[in-house]
């Protein structure tokens, strides 16, 4: 690849037609992070950070002709499978990772100030612990001019990513090691652009933003965290932004230190008949109904636990479930089983016993019992306690007058504090239809879901909307 022109004038726009020309951002809105596919200009691609679910990124290698070469991850996920012990599999990728994160599976273990040839690109290696003490950066360089750095969950645009996924004891020493990472890399050139993994709608961002890339000038003038006049008030400014995140954050870590099973398509999920659902139940299968929250309302398995599959769903079934759990699954019209499959297995979920062949009509015309849960818009809402289960930023934001909130990845823990007879809401449905699902199972009958958000119900019923000063925190609507 020739280099770029050094003349001082073009040095931000050279970097802008660089990435337009070679850089792929493949974007999961659902988990809110950023994969990288780098065209090196010979026919061969290096990715960053991609996940277990490929097929966006095979898609694009595809159509430009590509072959992935180089996978890099910038640290030990704990949010999604990595994919690049699939792409060694898949095209012979050589695997680049941190030598401290000790992984079981062949890669080229870097250390801080370690460099890879690319053809005519480099890759430096930062060293930048924090988000994960194994954290690494990749600053990729053209004929020593730096391009961009591929920061991974260390400065993301105007944030750095959690610190508190290793535990409370450590959450603070992390952060400082985060304050020193994020200021080694503002020492990079102001046109250096910035490529972050976590970003808007991650759990591991603190908080998210709305952008997904940036530079480091623009980050030097906007970020808050940099702004810090010192390392305590940028420990506390982190820390204080840190909310609550996916349970399932805890095992993948190490899943992805072992390294995931190789995968040779998309994994089956057989048609079950409507004896085989109610016999997996028994022997304590799950059933998740993925149907739109109207239809799960108008007719369910008793006991379903309902997630919508949209975007989101990966991110509520390993919040809600343990992995170790036999998953049976109830599907609507038009709805994509391989993309139930692919949600499922990228962070981890492999005990898929399979799908009720025929949905609900199929339960039903076999004799079998449904439940229903009343879902209703602002205007029809009873009198009744109004339960806000929604992230706790946004309950600050803007909540109903005397709501009582209760987090939905709490409420499992907490269903015995639901009123009697509740008003289960969250911004749109979808997250409280699945509340509602939890909180039948633990046997309240009665509960009515808000089809709508808190806007919807004070303008039905003459209210104005209260908020908290609860500063910066973690997770956003989802």
């Amino acid at each position: 690849m020739r280099s770029l022109p050094h003349r001082r004038g073009q040095i931000v726009e050279d970097v802008v037609g660089f990435a337009e020309d070679h850089l792929i951002p493949l974007v999961d809105e659902g988990l809110g992070n950023t994969a990288y596919l780098l065209d090196l200009g010979d026919g061969r691609a290096l990715a960053v950070d991609a996940g277990r679910d490929l097929r966006a990124l095979d898609a694009v290698a595809r159509r430009r002709g590509l072959t992935v070469a180089y996978a890099a991850d910038t640290h030990l996920h704990a949010d999604f499978l990595s994919g690049a012990v699939q792409l060694a599999h898949d095209t012979g990728a050589t695997v680049l990772a941190s030598a401290a994160g000790q992984r079981a599976f062949p890669h080229r273990a870097l250390g801080d100030g370690d460099e890879v040839g690319l053809g005519g690109l480099r890759l430096r290696v930062l060293a930048t612990p924090g988000h994960t003490d194994e954290h690494l950066s990749f600053l990729l360089l053209d004929d020593g001019r730096e391009l961009g750095v591929f920061t991974g969950g260390s400065l993301i645009v105007d944030s750095a990513a959690r610190t508190d996924l290793l535990g409370a004891e450590r959450t603070e020493e992390l952060a400082r090691a985060q304050y020193r990472s994020l200021h080694r890399l503002a020492t990079l050139p102001e046109a250096t652009a910035v490529w972050p993994t976590h970003g808007a709608g991650s759990f591991c961002s603190a908080p998210p933003g709305t952008e997904r890339t940036s530079t480091i000038g623009a980050q030097k003038q906007t970020n808050p965290l940099l702004a810090a006049p010192d390392e305590d008030t940028f420990v506390r400014r982190l820390v204080a932004s840190l909310g609550s995140y996916p349970a399932y954050f805890a095992r993948l870590t190490e899943a992805n230190r072992r390294g995931p099973a190789i995968l040779t398509g998309t994994p089956p999920l057989p048609a079950l008949d409507a004896g085989q659902v109610k016999a997996l139940i028994a022997d304590g299968g799950q059933v998740v109904d993925v149907r739109p929250a109207a239809e799960f309302a108008a007719g369910h398995i008793p006991g379903a636990l309902s997630i919508p599959l949209r975007e989101q769903f990966a991110t509520w079934l390993g919040w809600l479930l343990p992995d170790t759990t036999p998953l049976v699954f109830v599907v609507g019209d038009g709805q994509d089983l391989a993309e139930v499959v692919w949600q499922a297995y990228k962070i981890g979920y492999e005990r898929l016993s399979g799908h009720l062949a025929g949905g609900m009509p199929a339960w039903l015309e076999a004799g079998h019992p449904r439940a229903t849960t009343a879902f209703v818009t602002a205007d029809r809402v009873p009198a009744r306690p109004y339960l806000d289960v929604r992230q706790e930023t946004e309950y600050a934001a803007g909540h109903v007058p005397g709501a009582l909130h209760l987090e939905l990845g709490d409420l499992a823990r907490h269903a015995a504090d639901a009123p009697a007879g509740a008003v289960v809401a969250c911004g749109h449905g979808e997250r409280a239809m699945t509340a509602a699902s939890l909180l039948e199972r633990a046997g309240h009958t009665d509960v009515t879901v808000l089809d709508g958000g808190p806007a919807d119900y004070a303008a039905a019923h003459g209210l104005r909307l209260d908020t908290v000063d609860a500063g910066t925190a973690d997770g956003g609507a989802r």
